[in-house]
């Protein structure tokens, strides 16, 4: 299925927000997916691997993708606030998603730090009585950021060898909450060699 993909620049908090929005070439817009790269002072921007698959994996669902290089990231302007400003960037793209392409369900997704910043949004979203359609994390970032607890119906998934964010300290994180661990056997933080798994998973949670 071939994806279309264009750079945009939406407005932001702090300035323009460097932006790229892919979406299916043979099928109408259905659904909105904002997708948080990783930690930007580590070198995390949207084009990182992870990111680029999980975007292309919900376009081809038909869902606009959005995966915007949050503050200081890019030709984003601003300056890295350690996840509370991004929150409020992510805020700003949605505000234009739904602007642009209307009232439709939404999906967060975000990737190590990224989960930082989908949580806290996902948290400020239910606070305002907004329903969230789904969630994924991938390689959540828990005990480097407070991640705030997420929506029941998240997918969560992570490497059983992740070298940056132990998945015990994961399981620690969602044994409260009550939240399924989609564990991927052999597979470090980056999901080298296993990007088709987050594709697979994806498929698997929203087969529609």
């Amino acid at each position: 299925m071939k994806i279309d993909t264009q750079t945009l620049f939406i407005d932001g908090p702090v300035g323009k927000l460097d932006t790229i929005v892919l979406t299916s070439a043979s099928q109408p817009v259905r659904g909105i997916a904002l997708i948080a790269h990783p930690n930007p002072t580590q070198g995390g921007t949207n084009t990182n691997k992870v990111v680029q698959t999980l975007a292309k994996a919900f376009a081809r669902k038909g869902f606009v993708a959005l995966c915007p290089n949050l503050r200081g990231v890019g030709e984003s302007d601003g300056a890295f606030d350690a996840g509370i400003g991004e929150t409020d960037d992510m805020a700003a793209v949605l505000a234009y998603a739904r602007a642009t392409y209307g009232q439709l369900p939404l999906m967060l997704a975000g990737f190590s730090f990224g989960t930082f910043v989908q949580s806290n949004l996902a948290h400020r979203l239910q606070q305002q009585g907004e329903e969230i359609y789904g969630m994924l994390l991938a390689g959540p970032a828990v005990k480097r950021f407070a991640l705030p607890e997420v929506p029941a119906h998240t997918l969560i998934i992570h490497g059983e060898e992740d070298e940056v964010i132990p998945l015990a300290d994961v399981l620690d994180w969602a044994r409260p909450q009550k939240l399924p661990v989609v564990v991927l056997p052999g597979v470090s933080h980056f999901f080298h060699g296993h990007l088709g798994q987050l594709t697979e998973w994806v498929n698997l949670k929203w087969p529609s």
